[in-house]
């Protein structure tokens, strides 16, 4: 299913061959989801000249911090369970022989962590992570020097892809997978370069890029964040943008085709029990039905719909403000460091006490800070809701559909068939159940299910990527449900107005309706329906918003 799901991705982006379309302005502080799916695809990038600024202030602190003799994890001692390892003693001038030492640490360092397993990302999600690691670097807190930087952005730009395997972390700070960035950076390991895999030495010499020569906290800094993890979830959120959009369409679609009850999202109905949320979605469903003719007088109409329907604008609400809520600590964590020391610029201990002093320059504001800024878990419980959401909204989905084959519940035919088809959509349920049942078992939270690791100190963990990989399978599953719902509900449409002169939709479902009826045909007899299913989820997955 993961190969699966990264085929369909790859297919609907500009995979990027070595040529740019356009240019991302990255400065470490207003990065989205959409931006990133832009690098991705294969835009360029180029860095502001104040987040630059940062990036040397920031070093500058770093190795100031390190010739004071300060203990800095990464740095002059080891990570993870030799954080008690004496690496490189920096007290005093930061000699040549003292620099050496700690590139050789460096270069050990990224050596050590290079063990994901799996296949090779695609080219895009590779580029994404790079693009999250970028820009956060940018805000400063890693303390690299601005050649790593330039790095990042020649890589980038130049169409270097860095192969990183796509298993390897459990969520917190994707180490053995983003280490391979670090890998072809010093020109080793392999890249994808003009669409083939190839040396990275190769590539970088091909177009004239010199390997990093690191030293500092520059291979802790270009290994330990969670921007393999947050790559995917930003790609994930702008994808979610489409379906929750088309989620609404599909739904009103739905309600015509019952031609069902719209009190349930009235204004004067959602203020007794005024969710915001629920309040806002039912604004946007009666934008949406305005003109249709579910606001007109209709004898036959039930006063109470099933509860899919009913509810919905509920299920509907929930979706919108998980995903609000998940972008919006996204983009703290796009836009901010989440480095392990943080090295923090112009700041000066709050007291003179031990602890809350320790870290800090002593000639100067600045400090080096041990963290557990690696901690996803805000955004991940944000996605895990985001994927609860969704499930409910999926197995609303399902029950609607059901609802519409059956004569009792639509007034229309059974299983919406004609009088010249033997079973019509009957048999459909069974594929648009089995996508529900998927969409409910995906939601089932993962980020508690790990075990401890490290000598134990690393002793709890996200899984951050699963939980990003299992939104991205709901995602995908989201689009196909939907496409079967509209399917169904397009063929109620025609035979509702077949038995009511006059129904008519409103303007955004009527294009949603045409937008389908160019692609599958009204089912006057029975015919195999993959083919129409496909094209329909694929409809929604390019809808425009």
């Amino acid at each position: 299913m993961k190969g699966k799901l990264r085929l369909i991705a790859a297919a609907t982006m500009l995979v990027f061959a070595g040529t740019v379309c356009a240019e991302v302005s990255l400065n470490g502080k207003d990065m989205t989801p959409e931006a990133v799916a832009r690098v991705a695809s294969g835009e360029s990038v180029a860095v502001t000249s104040s987040a630059m600024h940062r990036v040397r202030q920031a070093n500058q602190v770093l190795l100031k911090a390190a010739s004071e003799g300060q203990m800095i994890y990464g740095l002059t001692v080891g990570v993870g369970w030799n954080k008690d390892r004496k690496m490189v003693d920096a007290s005093g001038q930061l000699t040549p022989e003292i620099i050496e030492a700690s590139r050789r640490f460096n270069i050990g360092l990224i050596h050590a962590h290079c063990g994901g397993v799996g296949p090779d990302l695609p080219v895009t999600e590779a580029r994404a992570a790079m693009a999250v690691r970028l820009n956060d670097l940018l805000a400063g807190g890693g303390g690299v020097q601005p050649d790593i930087v330039d790095h990042y952005v020649q890589l980038l730009n130049h169409g270097i892809t860095p192969a990183i395997p796509n298993d390897g972390s459990i969520g917190e700070a994707d180490i053995t997978l983003l280490s391979h960035v670090g890998l072809a950076m010093m020109g080793e390991g392999d890249v994808y370069y003009h669409g083939n895999k190839v040396a990275a030495a190769e590539a970088l010499r091909a177009e004239g890029i010199a390997p990093i020569q690191p030293y500092g906290k520059d291979a802790l800094s270009i290994l330990s964040s969670n921007a393999f993890s947050a790559g995917q979830a930003a790609l994930a959120l702008n994808d979610m943008a489409r379906l929750a959009h088309v989620q609404k369409l599909v739904y009103a679609l739905s309600l015509e085709a019952m031609n069902g009850n719209v009190s349930p999202f009235l204004a004067d109905t959602l203020a007794l029990h005024p969710f915001p949320e629920t309040e806002r979605a039912g604004a946007e469903l009666r934008k949406i039905l305005d003109g249709s003719s579910l606001w007109q007088k209709d004898a036959e109409r039930p006063l109470q719909d099933p509860l899919s329907f009913r509810d919905s604008v509920y299920m509907i609400g929930e979706l919108d403000r998980s995903l609000d809520e998940a972008r919006a600590l996204m983009h703290v964590q796009l836009n901010s460091s989440d480095d392990n020391p943080g090295v923090a610029v112009g700041v000066s201990p709050a007291s003179s006490r031990d602890q809350e002093s320790r870290g800090y320059l002593k000639s100067g504001p600045g400090a080096v800070l041990p963290s557990a800024n690696f901690e996803p878990l805000p955004w991940v419980l944000a996605l895990e809701q985001v994927q609860v959401a969704l499930a409910h909204n999926a197995l609303a989905s399902a029950q609607r559909v059901i609802k519409l084959n059956d004569p009792a519940r639509s007034g229309l035919s059974r299983f919406l068939g004609t009088e010249d088809t033997v079973h019509a959509f009957g048999a459909m349920e069974k594929p648009l159940t089995i996508l529900a049942m998927r969409e409910k078992e995906l939601a089932m939270p993962a980020s508690m299910d790990y075990l401890p690791v490290a000598g134990g100190i690393e002793d709890v963990a996200t899984n951050a990527p699963l939980v990003v990989e299992r939104l991205r399978q709901q995602i995908d599953y989201g689009y196909q449900l939907l496409g079967i719902e509209m399917i169904h509900a397009a063929q109620a449409i025609d035979l509702r107005q077949q038995k009511q002169k006059g129904f008519t939709l409103s303007t955004p479902t009527q294009n949603l309706y045409d937008a389908l009826r160019q692609q599958v045909k009204f089912l006057q007899t029975d015919r195999p329906m993959t083919p129409d299913f496909r094209a329909a989820a694929d409809l929604l997955r390019q809808y425009p918003m």
